[in-house]
Order: structure tokens, then sequence, then C-alpha cells
């Protein structure tokens, strides 16, 4: 079983757009799927429904900057601040070119900070692109399931 990517989107039209180019990238990933920050903490620290979740982190976890609840920003601040969470890589996936914002992100450990593209054929290479490189080829911290990692990148050769 291969890692789920984690979205955390609350902006319906996003979501749907992020969905159609990480189907469209043909990964076998989960992608499961938080509308806000609170959610998406509960679902990382197995806490409320989310207590029986299987164990194990995400793949990646596409991040919205400006969510309902609780930002982005202090989600990923969570996570870096998490020992168990701290490996997970976050993207911060945005409409915000806010030099504050892009730098808050660096400073509290992004991974890396996509604004979102207007075009939608560019959004759509770029959210591929990006499932692509976390779920499939980054190569994960130690103590993740290499072999599974390894089956899926055999079969994208098939």
């Amino acid at each position: 079983m291969l890692k789920p990517i984690l979205l955390v989107e609350d902006n319906p039209h996003d979501l749907e757009l992020t969905l159609l180019a990480l189907e469209r990238s043909q990964l076998a990933n989960e992608v499961v799927i938080k509308r806000d920050g609170a959610e998406a903490l509960d679902y990382l620290l197995r806490r409320g429904d989310y207590q029986s979740r299987d164990d194990g982190n995400p793949a990646v976890l596409l991040l919205d900057l400006k969510l309902p609840k609780i930002d982005g920003l202090e989600v990923l601040k969570t996570v870096r601040e998490t020992p168990a969470l701290r490996s997970i890589p976050v993207v911060m996936l945005t409409s915000s070119r806010e030099e504050p914002d892009l730098l808050r992100a660096y400073e509290m450990g992004v991974n890396a900070y996509v604004v979102k593209p207007v075009e939608f054929k560019d959004f759509v290479a770029a959210i591929s692109d990006l499932g692509i490189f976390w779920a499939v080829l980054n190569e994960p911290p130690p103590g993740s399931l290499r072999l599974k990692r390894t089956r899926r990148i055999e079969e994208l050769d098939d």
C-alpha cells in the first residue's frame, strides 16, 4: 500500500483542479482531502474522528496557505514541532505571491512553495510534477517502506 497524499484545500474550484491534475499524473497514491487546518491537524495527530486511522504519515502534505479555522502556516508550525510528523514533506500550494508569506513559510521549514498558476494547463503540469516528485521520486526518510515505492516505480517503467 502506497502512502497517501494529504491535500488541505478549502476552495472547491482549486480542490477540483488539483484532484484532476493528480489524476492525470496517474499516481496510484490515495489522496486524502481535508478542508481546513484544524481537520488536517486532527488527521495528522490521529485525534478525534481520526484516532483509529492507519499508522504512518502521508507521502507529502499539499497545504494551502489561507485556510479556515487554522491557517496553513500554523499547520506547518505544528508539523515541524511534532517529532512524529517532522519528516513529512510539506509543499505550500497557494495563490499568495506575498514575499512575507514566502519568507515565513521557508523560515518555518516548508520544503517547497508553489504559487498556483492561473492557466489550467500550467496548473495541471505543476500539480502533476509535484505529485510525481514527492510521491514517487523523492527518497523517503529512514524507516519508510521502500519496497512499496520501488514497486510503484517498476509499474511506471512498464
